[in-house]
């Protein structure tokens, strides 16, 4: 009889170290890119690991760079919290590498400075197909279920911030 790989638990894998950027223009819209990956296809903040190192602002300004193609931004303020979400059941082993359960994350709000011609998602290593201004109680809408409630409580702590400046 072959054997068989034990099923993998939440509780076996890490929480992987991020950071999130709600990234407001002077309209008091949020930026949302649109995933290229179909595993977890949905719109999202710009998000990424934070490098051992790295304080979470500094991460922020290189994930922006890495993903939108800028850092022209102020940072305005941080959540809180670290907040953490579980990848679903079927994506354990296979998302973020297979590596961790999910994400915990502090969360960074930020008002852009430059111009949309500044943006770009054809970037080095691209994450997003194509990307938006909206506001910011669109957001839950568009992104992936089990994201929605990390995404409310950041909707929460910064929404005063998504207004004209």
């Amino acid at each position: 009889m072959p054997s068989q790989r034990p099923s993998l638990r939440h509780a076996d894998l890490p929480y992987r170290p991020c950071v999130g950027v709600m990234l407001i223009n002077p309209n008091g819209q949020v930026f949302v890119g649109k995933r290229i990956d179909q595993m977890v296809e949905g719109w999202q903040l710009p998000q990424g690991g934070i490098d051992e190192g790295e304080t979470p602002v500094e991460a922020a300004f290189r994930e922006l760079e890495e993903e939108i193609g800028t850092r022209n931004a102020a940072f305005l303020r941080e959540h809180d919290d670290w907040l953490a979400y579980d990848l679903p059941g079927r994506l354990l082993g296979i998302a973020l590498r297979g590596r961790y359960r999910g994400q915990r994350q502090k969360w960074l709000a930020m008002r852009f400075l430059g111009t949309d011609s500044e943006i770009t998602v054809r970037t080095a290593e691209p994450e997003f197909s194509e990307w938006r201004w909206l506001d910011i109680e669109t957001l839950p809408k568009l992104v992936v279920p089990f994201k929605r409630d990390t995404y409310a409580k950041v909707i929460a702590a910064f929404r005063d911030l998504a207004a004209p400046a």
